[in-house]
């Protein structure tokens, strides 16, 4: 299309508020924006060719469709551009890093036995969200967090009381045990209004009542349940103590802090409730090369409230974005009530803004770290793995399960092994499924993974008890206490990550065993086929990593790696099922004919094409007995 006929669609444009697209020949959308009088805005593009911005220039020259919507007021344009942007990405807009929502704490309170989760979709179903959180990491380490301090359940089994027993939770304190009906409902409700205030930044509320219940417990002699609250207002205590002091007088606001470096830019946020700093998180952003500090800032802004559950009273700035005006009707409009937003220049709120800025170029600078440390592409998939699961380190040891079965007969599985990304075939093991009857693939998964951690399990405790009774002897264990060491093993090896071929249904069965085991802190995921999906712990939504990713590539490659190992061995006993029920049938073969005939020929398929002569011509055959196995195959 001609530059005159992409000025005859901006000229048709209205003047009116609204939103426009402009898209490249194959309808791509390059850029999104916002304009008061989208006639004008758009025009402006086109017929002022010297008076533009390289940029702008190189974006011009791609343009061959305008689209638009009209809105009622530019806060309602400034709405839509920044959810348009986070949906299509265009490379020429500044936005938030990664084609993905950001993660959220969710709190199913419309549920009779509230848990909470993970996930990346906020919908109006009657839960509570707390977020977003900027990374898989940041939010795990907040449910983390939350999980220590507060007994609610982590299972998804329907709640009826009537559990024989209470699983691993319970005794460790991470559970109450509502399956047992070891509490109430108005005792878990109680730890679920603890737990939604925490989240709220209200911590100091929280260790209030915390420390008011145990001196009541105390007093009726409850002392079990005051030793209880003690630790936990204690373990409360040490994380508020960890958070640190932002301000003398109470406030609730958002700060949010900029740096930039070359063609990259970070946002540190703090999020400050009562008197504290409550959380902190950092985002990076794409498409900055050329944008102003305001135009990176104001666009970051738009994004982030345009899905944030929750706008506080003041947004803190380390400078002035653009848009503020719209920025402000905006986040006034999603409130519901007075929003101020400035840059503070002097006092506390000041020294507050300066700490996030050191923070952002903290940040910055461990990003260039990190991209510097993973030039191999292999060191690239794991990293990539890491920060999408959320493990402590990058995987090098990489264990994946895989079942086998025809409509439920000669059930297998199959154990392969990765380390540093690279097989390594000596530590792949086989399983043959003895206590499953019939096609029940998470109960086939449950064995395959006792047997394989069980020996972990057993040496956990041998260590658990002999630290307890050091710990109870008065004076140093004798030598003749000790015991030797055992001889390696690679079933030893703890795996820094493990993959199960299936979807929810195989992991939860996976997590089942390691929970009975002891085990939480093996990390496990499910990888489904369908859509090469990932599914993890205490998250809704699955992860999708990068379709062109060496993460991607490599779990794929382990995953087709556990089902060609157990697809090979159930092959082999489904013929060596198939030979027996043939040749065995047959009148007259025992096992010493029958081992003759297949060194002979080599398969039953063989034997059955061979002349009558040449199956006479074996050792212990006559010609009557070969007509006989001809007649029988």
């Amino acid at each position: 299309m001609t530059d005159s006929a992409v000025l005859q669609q901006a000229r048709a444009l209205p003047e009116r508020p609204g939103v426009y697209l402009l898209r490249d020949g194959r309808g791509d959308v390059l850029y999104i924006g916002k304009a008061k009088r989208l006639r004008a805005r758009v025009r402006s593009y086109f017929g002022a060719g010297r008076s533009l911005e390289p940029r702008l220039h190189a974006l011009v020259g791609q343009v061959q469709t305008i689209d638009h919507v009209v809105t009622a007021t530019e806060a309602e344009a400034l709405h839509l551009e920044a959810s348009l942007v986070k949906r299509h990405q265009p490379v020429f807009n500044v936005r938030l890093k990664d084609d993905k929502h950001y993660p959220y704490l969710k709190v199913d309170v419309q549920n009779d036995w509230p848990r909470v989760t993970i996930t990346r979709r906020v919908e109006r179903d009657g839960a509570r969200y707390f977020g977003p959180y900027a990374s898989a990491g940041s939010v795990r380490s907040a449910l983390d967090v939350v999980k220590k301090l507060f007994p609610w359940r982590s299972c998804t089994k329907p709640i009826t009381g009537t559990d024989p027993r209470p699983c691993l939770d319970y005794y460790i304190k991470r559970c109450i045990a509502p399956c047992t009906s070891y509490c109430t409902r108005e005792e878990y409700d109680a730890v679920i209004g603890q737990t939604l205030l925490f989240l709220e930044g209200r911590s100091d509320e929280v260790l209030r009542h915390a420390e008011q219940e145990m001196r009541a417990a105390a007093e009726a002699l409850e002392f079990e349940r005051a030793a209880r609250l003690r630790d936990q207002a204690q373990s409360i205590r040490r994380v508020v103590e960890r958070q640190r002091m932002a301000t003398t007088t109470p406030l609730d606001a958002d700060v949010f802090a900029l740096a930039r470096e070359g063609n990259e830019a970070c946002v540190q946020a703090f999020f400050v409730r009562g008197t504290q700093v409550a959380d902190t998180d950092s985002f990076t952003l794409d498409g900055t090369a050329e944008a102003s500090d305001r135009e990176v800032l104001g666009a970051f802004l738009a994004q982030f409230y345009e899905s944030a559950t929750y706008v506080p009273r003041s947004v803190l700035l380390s400078g002035e974005p653009a848009d503020a005006e719209q920025l402000g009707a905006m986040l006034r409009e999603r409130r519901d009530g007075a929003v101020d937003l400035h840059v503070p220049e002097r006092g506390e709120l000041r020294a507050l803004v300066a700490a996030a800025e050191l923070n952002a170029r903290e940040a910055l600078a461990m990003q260039h770290t990190r991209w510097l440390a993973d030039r191999d592409k292999t060191h690239a998939a794991l990293a990539l793995l890491q920060e999408e699961l959320d493990l402590t380190a990058p995987p090098a040891r990489i264990e994946c399960y895989d079942i086998s079965t025809t409509q439920g007969t000669n059930t297998v599985a199959s154990m392969v092994v990765f380390r540093d990304g690279m097989p390594v075939s000596s530590e792949y093991r086989r399983f043959r499924i003895t206590t499953v009857e019939g096609q029940d693939d998470f109960a086939a998964m449950r064995e395959v993974l006792a047997r394989r951690f069980k020996r972990i399990a057993a040496r956990r405790r041998r260590e658990l008890a002999a630290v307890a009774v050091a710990a109870s002897a008065e004076g140093p264990a004798s030598p003749q206490a000790s015991q030797p060491p055992e001889s390696p093993s690679p079933w030893d090896a703890l795996p820094d990550l493990v993959i199960i071929d299936g979807g929810k249904g195989q992991l939860g069965a996976a997590l089942d065993v390691m929970r009975d085991l002891g085990l939480r802190d093996v990390p496990v995921c499910g990888l489904a086929k369908r859509e090469e999906e990932i599914f993890v712990q205490d998250v809704d939504e699955p992860i999708r990593l990068p379709r062109a990713s060496e993460a991607l590539y490599l779990v794929q490659r382990v995953r087709d790696e556990a089902h060609r190992f157990a697809i090979t061995y159930h092959r082999q006993l489904r013929g060596k099922a198939a030979q027996r029920s043939v040749l065995d049938a047959i009148t007259g073969i025992g096992p010493k004919r029958k081992r003759a005939l297949l060194r002979k020929f080599g398969s039953v398929r063989a034997v059955r094409e061979a002349p009558v002569e040449e199956i006479a011509a074996t050792v212990g055959f006559t010609r009557r007995l070969a007509e006989t196995v001809k007649r029988s195959l």
